[in-house]
């Protein structure tokens, strides 16, 4: 029996849309950088880019559990001595909400060019609409 070895020509990728509403932002992020991946598929392979793109919407509106919307923070250097900058969750929930989820799915995915090139494949928005309705996604519905 040969092992099966899945083809870049053979791929096909989806399209799923997520609701954030009042999900937890870790396991919205796990299974959307699952879909990302491709783990979904009985094809997956690990060294190509056969996953999903994903929709999710509603990003303003993802939630924390415990005391972590008020003591999670979010941390980036710049290199230099005293370069360290920390933002509230709070804060960037307000300033960025698209940007908590984006860093929420990257975080799971692989640290090579392939994650990179899996991360273009998700969109965020912070309300109901999306400029993604001709690609006809399929609704995916996440546990609370």
């Amino acid at each position: 029996m040969k092992t099966f070895s899945l083809k870049e020509k053979n791929i096909k990728q989806d399209w799923w849309i997520i609701d954030a509403k009042d999900k937890i932002l870790g396991r919205l992020a796990s299974k959307a950088a699952s879909i990302l991946r491709g783990k979904h598929k009985p094809d997956f392979t690990p060294h190509l880019d056969n996953g999903d793109f994903v929709i999710i919407i509603n990003a303003d509106k993802v939630r924390l559990t415990g005391k972590k919307e008020e003591q999670k923070l979010y941390r980036k250097h710049s290199g230099y001595l005293g370069g360290l900058k920390e933002v509230p969750f709070k804060k960037k929930k307000e300033k960025d909400p698209e940007g908590i989820v984006i860093d929420a799915v990257y975080g799971m995915l692989p640290k090579n060019r392939l994650g990179r090139k899996m991360i273009k494949k998700l969109k965020v928005y912070c309300d109901e609409k999306h400029p993604h309705e001709a690609q006809k996604p399929k609704k995916l519905e996440v546990g609370v």
